[in-house]
């Protein structure tokens, strides 16, 4: 199995409802298709550079997991069909990058700790 990781722009004007309906429809499919999570995370709404769509923020969130490759072009295809994704992109990690990721989130662990035992 292959590492892959996806960053999708949901449409601001959805609810949070709608959102968490969205973002619980692909990470059903990740699953059912043979795919393990090893990160979900929301990055929130942020500001884009250029409007998209005529809307000049959106919804953030990445999904990194493991699949193989033909559960990869389901996904891609359903994200297209589906007016409340304004924009993706699916990349599949070389093992550089997953132990680049890797290294990231245990630094993000660490300042979290530390964070706690100042507070």
């Amino acid at each position: 199995m292959n590492q892959y990781e996806t960053v999708f722009i949901l449409t601001p004007v959805l609810s949070e409802e709608q959102t968490k309906e969205a973002v619980k429809k692909y990470e059903d499919y990740i699953t059912s298709n043979g795919g393990e999570f090893v990160l979900k995370e929301k990055w929130g709404m942020r500001k884009f550079a250029y409007p998209i769509q005529k809307k000049s923020s959106g919804f953030y969130y990445l999904f990194e997991y493991k699949n193989d490759g033909q559960a990869i072009a389901g996904l891609e295809l359903l994200m297209k069909r589906d007016e409340r994704i304004m924009r993706f992109l699916t990349v599949k990690l070389d093992k550089h990058a997953i132990v680049y990721n890797e290294k990231k989130r245990k630094k993000k662990k660490e300042a979290a700790k530390t964070e706690k035992k100042e507070a």
